[in-house]
């Protein structure tokens, strides 16, 4: 099963260069494992568009979005045997990252859907 963890810091402060290295040393031991398929980490809304579909038609708005409170500033897709597998991986990144707070979403595949 594959799932897709995001991660929130608690404040915006950058991780240490400590943090960084056990972050890659981390993701290093995931990847060589075949658990960690992707990772990444992403831009502030300054540099986002958010795209909008209604009534079918699109609007598109470029940021900055000051009314953002909470940002996710990473991800990983991860492959694991079960949610509690993936629920044991993020709470290890967690640990290293510092406080804040994630989610732990199921990809779905159709492959994996009985029938």
């Amino acid at each position: 099963m594959k799932f897709l963890l995001t991660y929130t810091p608690a404040t915006n402060v950058p991780p240490s260069a400590e943090q960084m290295a056990e972050i890659g040393k981390f993701s290093a031991e995931m990847a060589k494992a075949g658990i960690l398929l992707m990772t990444g980490g992403l831009q502030r809304p300054s540099k986002g568009t958010v795209l909008k579909l209604s009534q079918g038609a699109f609007t598109v708005t470029d940021g900055p979005f000051p009314e953002t409170k909470e940002l996710i500033d990473g991800f990983a897709l991860v492959q694991a045997k079960s949610k509690a597998e993936a629920l044991e991986l993020a709470k290890r990144f967690m640990r290293i990252a510092g406080e804040g707070s994630g989610e732990v979403l199921q990809v779905f595949d159709a492959a994996e859907v009985p029938g």
